[in-house]
Order: C-alpha cells, then structure tokens, then sequence
C-alpha cells in the first residue's frame, strides 16, 4: 500500500483506498490505516481524510468499528461491472475479487437475433455468432449473468472459444498472442429493460410467472483493427450497487 501524492485531495484518497478494495488487496475485516497514517501517505489535513472516509462509507465499502477503526464491509450487495472487472485483471492478474466467483460456463454457436448487438459487431442479423455465458456470484449469490458475444472471425485464431467451461487464459489475450492485432475496449453503455425467465431463474429471483422485473444492463464492445470482434452484456440482479473502473 506504499503510496504517496503531495498535495493530493479527498477524492485521490477515496479513490486510492477504492481500488485496493476493488482488487482484493484489503479484504472485508481488514482495517484501513489510521487517519494519522493517512494523513502522512498523502500528505494531507485530517478534513481531508475524513471526507475521503466518508465517501467510502457512503458507498458502503467501508464502516466504523470503535477501536479497531475504519474497516472493510463484506459487500454482499455490490457487484463489479464488466469494466471494473477487466481493468482488475490488467492491473493485477487476479480474475475474482474477494468472495467473487464464477459459474455455468456455457459456450455456443448461434445465429444474432439481437439488431443492437448485431450492429455493435458490425454483422447482418442472423449471421452466426460464438455466444459464452457464465454466472457471477458474490459470495455465493448470483449477482450478474455475463453474455460474451463473439464475431465469428475470431474462431478462427481462437478455436478455443466454443469450448465448454471457463477459459483459461482471458480468449482475448490468447487472440492478441496469436494474431498480434491488440483489442481495445469501448465505453460502457448503461440501460434498464425486463429481465427474461431464463435470466431470472439464473440470477435464482423468485417472481411470479407474470411480474415485470427490471434489470440493469450493461453493454461493452471491444475491436481491433479489423473491427469489432466482441460485445459483453451483463445483466444485473435487482438490488445491487454496481462499482466500476470510472476514475480508478
């Protein structure tokens, strides 16, 4: 945690603390160091670490504990975007967060019925596409079902990808490995509709057969010089606080 910024302000702070939560380097239980401490990394007032403390404790990271301080939350309702998730893995290798897992890797070759995600990979609706899904849980709880939607040309370099079960390494990184052509991530875009019944049986939400239940939708397109070649969606579960990589 070795770390220092002159003259650096509350939110440096937050955001410092933020990522070493994020990536797993503080672990629910730990305790932060004193606003002392803080105060000498930083070099900062004491108003500052206070505000830095409390933006951390608004977003539910971080909580007081008497004597033993300012100490990490278990978060069991917070669940990491596909951004944040990716910018870990970069800056740390580590593939899960603390109490983070995955699950039902499922991999398959269809035809594109979605206009949005056909226009995003630059196909005609139909055409084929590698489609890999899986199940993120925080602590055992489904909190996201991940949609990685493939252009069919990366089958090629990558045959791996319709392979059952999790990949191991990232298919992207074995992608850049074999072809040299390096892939770059786009913003996220952020949109809400109706959850389907499969989804919400994988998200394990209880609902009768005909609720209308809103989930948060995230959307991710990555390229390389020939063009897109993948979209992520992850669907959220109802409830959660999402973090992403915005600002770390």
């Amino acid at each position: 945690m070795a770390y220092k910024a002159s003259g650096a302000g509350y939110a440096d702070v937050a955001r410092h603390f933020r990522t070493l939560i994020q990536d797993g380097e503080l672990t629910p239980g730990d305790a932060l160091p004193s606003v002392q401490e803080i105060r000498q990394q930083f070099d900062v007032s004491a108003k500052t670490v206070s505000r830095a403390l409390s933006v951390l404790k608004t977003e539910g990271l971080v909580t007081g504990r008497g004597s033993l301080g300012t100490v990490v939350t278990a978060q069991p309702n917070v669940a990491a975007t596909g951004a944040a998730r990716l910018k870990r893995l970069e800056r740390t290798g580590k593939e899960y967060a603390a109490g983070e897992s995955s699950t039902d890797h499922v991999a398959m070759v269809r035809s594109c019925a979605d206009p949005d995600i056909a226009e995003q990979l630059g196909i005609e609706l139909h055409d084929e596409i590698v489609i890999r899904r899986r199940v993120f849980r925080q602590n055992g709880q489904p909190t996201v079902v991940a949609l990685s939607c493939i252009h069919i040309r990366a089958r090629s370099a990558v045959p791996e990808v319709t392979q059952q079960g999790q990949l191991k390494p990232f298919w992207q990184k074995t992608y850049t490995e074999r072809t040299g052509l390096t892939v770059t991530r786009g913003p996220e875009r952020r949109s809400a509709r109706l959850a389907s019944s499969d989804e919400l049986a994988a998200l394990e939400v209880e609902a009768p057969a005909t609720a209308a239940v809103p989930v948060l939708v995230l959307r991710t397109t990555f390229h390389d010089e020939n063009g897109p070649i993948e979209v992520w969606e992850d669907v959220h579960a109802p409830g959660l606080w999402q973090t992403s990589d915005a600002g770390v």
